[in-house]
């Protein structure tokens, strides 16, 4: 009776285990395509649409090579612009909605990834649908809602919205100054305060210098247009 109920366990298993090596091929020859693709022409493969009703249960384990994977080319661009401007839907934000799509509180791609996108490769509306897919799983975390606020404001040209960000940010634990830098944001000076105070923040962190990079460079050119 014992074996038969073991069987039976083990019986009712099988399709869990045999979906799960599919999903787990899926994702290896998905990143082997990409890395023999991004060797030839940089031409990065980015997962399918609604990966997440592929994964069989294992959205964790595909969320995490799907980030490995990412950190791997935080700053390409598939399809530039001009200069560090990439086109809507970049290689990065589909990587980065896979990735959250996937595993919705995964909270580095949110912190990390939708700064990438709008600091590093300017996919400004990719950063935006990531932070706030950021925003939303995670309310009360006040450097992601500080960084989306840089972007609303620096970027989207959202003064209402960056402000309403720093509020919220305030209220779950940031430091109080962000009160009175949410008034000054109608200021001229508004928007060079909060990146300069993202830029620090980023520095006492010591988070990606690439990023912190680039973000000194945006400072740099809006101080030049405020002059």
């Amino acid at each position: 009776m014992v074996q038969a109920e073991s069987f039976q366990r083990f019986y009712f298993k099988i399709p869990s285990l045999v979906l799960g090596i599919f999903a787990l091929g899926l994702v290896v020859a998905t990143q082997l395509t990409t890395n023999q693709i991004s060797s030839r022409s940089r031409q990065l493969i980015s997962p399918p649409p609604m990966i997440e009703h592929l994964s069989f249960g294992y959205n964790e384990i595909i969320a995490d090579v799907f980030w490995i994977r990412t950190i791997q080319d935080f700053d390409y661009c598939d399809q530039p612009e001009a200069g560090n401007v990439c086109k809507n839907d970049s290689w990065l934000f589909r990587m980065l909605d896979a990735t959250t799509s996937l595993s919705p509180h995964f909270r580095i791609p949110y912190a990390a990834g939708g700064l990438a996108l709008t600091v590093l490769i300017s996919d400004i509306d990719g950063a935006t649908k990531i932070f706030d897919k950021g925003v939303k799983a995670f309310p009360h975390d006040w450097p992601i809602l500080y960084r989306a606020a840089y972007h609303y404001l620096y970027e989207v040209k959202d003064k209402k919205r960056a402000a309403e960000l720093l509020i919220q940010a305030g209220q779950n634990g940031a430091p109080p100054w962000v009160f009175a830098l949410a008034g000054r944001l109608y200021s001229d000076n508004g928007e060079l305060d909060l990146a300069q105070q993202l830029l620090q923040e980023m520095k006492d962190s010591e988070q990606d210098p690439t990023i912190i990079k680039r973000l000194e460079d945006k400072i740099e050119a809006m101080k030049k247009t405020q002059k």
